[in-house]
This record gives C-alpha cells, structure tokens and sequence, in this order.
C-alpha cells in the first residue's frame, strides 16, 4: 500500500507574500481518513493541489519542505472543473483518461450503477458544462474510479450530491481502504468518515499559519478543541482577575504610604525612613507581579468568527411573492426536466427545493430569479450556483460593490469586507483570483447591502468554512424576508426551511414540514443525521 508523506511544508502566496500554512508535517496510509479544515483561504485547496498538481499551485505560490508520493497513482477530485473540460462532450471528457478505455463495458457499468448514472452516460455527447453541479462531481469520481488511484484527494467531494450520492460517497470514504485527503464543510460526512484531522488557521488578522494534525475522529478532535479552549479562556480570567486584584490592593497600600510621607512631621527623619522602605517594598513587589504576569495563561489566540448581518427587512404574511406556473422544466442540453410546475410563495416562506442531482433545482432557482429580480414591489437578489454568472472576473472586491465611489462608501465597503475576514491585500485582488469561499462572501455581501428582503440560493453553504456557515445559518434564522434556496447541507436546511419543494419528473410535491421529517418519509434509503 502506498502513502503519502509531507515534511515541514510551509506556503506563501506569490502575489502578496502572505504565508498561509507554515511547518506542516503528516503521513497517510492505509485506512487513513484524514479531513482538511479550516476557513476558506487559508490554503486547503492549494494543499491538494501541490500533491497532485504542483506545477499548476507553484504558479501562484511558493513553498519549502518536502511532498513524498512514492511514485502513487494520485486520484484528484478538483473543486471546480476548468472552462476547457465544461465545453469538452461527456464521451471526450472519459476519453481523455486512459484507465477509462482500458474499463471493460461490465467494469464501467458497475461504477455507474455505484454513482446511480444511466449505464450510457459516460458516451453522451452533452457539454460537461451542461450538467448539474451533482452531476459534475459524479462525473469526476466516475473517472477517478476507472484509474484505481491509489491515494485519493477530495476537494470538496459532497458539494452538490443528492442523498442517495452522498450515503455511497460516506460508504465509499470509510470502505475503500486507500489514502484518502479530503476537503469538506459538511459536519455530517466528517464525523461519519474522518479518523484523523488536519486544522489549517490564520491567526492575528491572517498573518500567522498555524497548523494542528490529530489522529483522532473530527467529533472528537472538535470536543476537545473546544473543551481546551474553554478551559483556557477560564484560566486566563482567572489569573486576570487575581492580577487585577493584587494591582489594586499594591494601589491601595501606596497611596496610603504618600499620604504618610505627604503628612508626616520633620520632626521624625525615623518615620520617614520607615515609610520609604515599605514604598520601596511595595515597588519591588509590583515589579514583580508584573515579570509573573507574562507567564500569566493568555486567551486562546483562534480566528474570530465572520459576521453576517442580513437586515431585519419585513415582509407580509400575505404578500404573494411568486405565481409560477410552468407547462414544463427543460434546457436545451437537458431536454425534459419537469412538467406542470405550479409554486406560490408568501412573504416570510423559508423554502427549500429538494431532487435528484439533474432534477432541475437550479434551473427552476433561474427562471425564479428571472421572474422575481425585476419586481420593483420587492427587492430579490439571487446568488447562482456558478458565482461568475453574477461577479465580473477582472474587477476587485471593492469595485464590484462601489456605486457612487464616495469615500464614505469605499470605507463602508472595506469595514464589511473585513468583518469577513478579507486582509486589505485581497480587497486589491482581481475577484478570479479568490477562492471560492471568498467570491461567495463577496455575493452575501452584495445582498446585505441591496437591502434584499427576497433571498434566492443555489447551493449557498458551498465552499464556506463551517464557522462562516453557522454565521450565515444565524443571520438568515433571524432574516424576516422570503427564501427560496436549493442546499445538500443537512444542518443548514433543518435550521432554516420551514416548507420543502420536491422536483420530480411529474411537477412538485409541497411538503409544509421540517427537513427531518422529510426524510422520514422516504423508504429508508435517505440519509438521516
């Protein structure tokens, strides 16, 4: 079995020589399951990257240390596809990889029937780019599967599965026996998969990697991570508050001294003498105290949670936010999707639409958008599953969300970009050059400031880090508008929906229930927390 070692690695970015991970060591072998977490940008893409792919990553960063691979086969599983294969047919994209012509037709039809595709898929001629976000990552496991990899690395391997892809993808992490290196935001698949962690932070503003590996589950790794920190923070306002304490009994005792000397007669040099040795004393002992205070526990230095604020916008009850009717679902790659679509939305409906990958969630999210974002009796804002839909590549941060160019604004701008943690390095970066999580940072904050009180989502948590999701999960619970939202993130969609859109094949099924219950529904074959 091969494995996998890094040694001492440290990373820098080219364009602004930040660091972002710094003396990083581990190895993987057989049977280890280890998750890369930590906030978006802070470099677990790029880690991937660098042992699959490192002539593409050292164009944007430099690195010192060692990558020992062995001479594995490594199976990569990008985030993203590239432009060149979203054009490439289906049949060309298989083509490329030669394990796939070597795969018998029983041997293809196998991992088909392992991924819930149609046996003739992998033959199709629809453009890669055609096809649902879902669909995209089958796509890429199917050909993963058809070269044996003999290390697997996953950058975000969930984003966009249906639940039946996501039950085998959990089967697939803990059963296949090879390495495996995976990216993932959603709780649920790390704490059914992972039994070894690896935490990528940026402390102090995002100047400082620092690196934590464990050899524990991620459930585990995260009770103790907080039971430390919590331990901590006890410690050090302990022994603050005991300072404190000592400081003001010193205060107290030398400005009874200075009284003394202030008010004591000429007459008695002895009891002067006396009170200028206890105040000699008493500044020998705060001198003291504070060379100990530097030893004093300090608080847990950690990364400060982003913070998203939607505005507490209003909407009736009775407000009809949408009437869809629709004879039929399709695209033109994709032919037929849906047929007699009818949808009614009130103000303050939090709904989530629920399918198969392919069913049509996000083209039914489209034609919403369509229909709803130029209604001028409600302010919608719609975030698409592909983010350059909406952000122009070339432009910075602050530029997409200047309008007037004041420099009120500008600073308003550049308070909120910050709040999520963008340094003022990336604010100045071309927003191609963002990682996936920042570009959908850019986006809520395009919404917070439209003041929208009508939210649509296509797949809103992809690409955030679990803290930035618990902050975007609070602001959108206490977000008194309407949304429509399409999500895989169990937790996300159990915290927020209050009603759930089922796409078939013969219209939408309402379901006015939670999640939860939902999946209570089904015949045993979904995935329930």
């Amino acid at each position: 079995m091969k494995t996998l070692q890094v040694r001492n690695l440290s990373v820098t970015h080219k364009k602004d020589l930040r660091p972002i991970i710094s003396g990083l060591s581990f190895t993987l072998g057989e049977g280890d399951r280890c998750a890369v977490i930590g906030e978006e940008g802070n470099g677990k893409s790029t880690l991937l990257k660098l042992i699959a792919d490192p002539e593409a990553a050292e164009r944007y960063v430099e690195t010192e240390g060692t990558i020992i691979t062995g001479g594995a086969v490594i199976g990569y599983l990008k985030q993203e596809l590239t432009e060149e294969e979203k054009q490439m047919e289906i049949c060309g994209y298989f083509c490329q990889s030669e394990a796939f012509l070597d795969r018998t037709p029983r041997e293809l039809a196998d991992i088909a029937r392992l991924l819930s595709l149609s046996g003739g898929i992998f033959y199709e001629d629809r453009p890669m780019g055609s096809l649902s976000g879902g669909e995209k990552v089958k796509m890429q496991l199917a050909r993963l599967l058809c070269e044996s990899p003999d290390i697997l690395l996953l950058d975000e391997p969930s984003g966009d599965l249906d639940i039946e892809a996501l039950q085998w993808l959990e089967k697939f992490i803990v059963s296949c026996g090879r390495p495996v290196l995976y990216v993932s935001h959603d709780e649920v698949l790390l704490e059914r998969t992972a039994n070894m962690v690896i935490h990528l932070e940026l402390l102090r503003r995002r100047t400082l990697p620092r690196c934590t590996v464990r050899r524990v589950g991620y459930r585990e790794y995260v009770d103790r991570r907080l039971a430390s920190l919590d331990h901590q923070r006890q410690m050090a306002r302990d022994e603050k508050a005991q300072f404190d304490a000592q400081q003001q009994r010193l205060r107290e005792i030398k400005e009874k001294v200075n009284h003394s000397l202030h008010s004591i007669s000429r007459g008695d040099p002895h009891g002067g003498k006396m009170l200028k040795r206890k105040m000699h004393a008493v500044t020998s002992m705060e001198k003291r105290f504070q060379r100990e205070s530097e030893q004093m526990t300090q608080m847990p230095d950690v990364e400060e949670a982003i913070l998203l604020d939607f505005e507490k916008t209003h909407l009736p009850d009775a407000k009809r936010v949408l009437d869809l009717t629709l004879d039929a679902l399709y695209t033109p790659e994709n032919g037929l999707l849906s047929r007699d679509i009818r949808l009614n939305v009130t103000g303050g409906e939090k709904l989530f639409i629920v399918g198969k990958n392919g069913a049509g969630k996000s083209t039914l999210l489209k034609q919403i958008a369509e229909q709803l974002l130029p209604r001028r009796d409600i302010r919608a804002a719609y975030m698409p599953q592909n983010y350059a839909d909406l952000l122009p590549l070339d432009k910075t941060p602050v530029e997409f969300l200047t309008r007037s160019g004041s420099r009120d604004e500008i600073s308003e701008i550049r308070t909120f970009l910050g709040s999520v943690k963008y340094t003022p390095e990336e604010m100045e970066h071309q927003i191609s050059d963002l990682s996936g999580g920042q570009k959908a940072k850019l986006l809520f904050i395009h919404m917070i400031r439209s003041g929208a009180n009508v939210l649509l989502l296509d797949e809103p948590t992809n690409h955030l880090d679990l803290e930035s999701i618990t902050s975007l999960n609070n602001g959108l619970m206490q977000f008194d508008g309407t949304i429509l939202f399409a999500s895989h993130d169990h937790q996300f969609v159990q915290t927020i929906a209050n009603r759930i859109i089922e796409i078939t094949p013969d219209g939408l099924n309402d379901y006015r229930m939670t999640y939860d219950e939902y999946l209570e529904l089904g015949d045993g074959s979904r995935r329930t927390a």
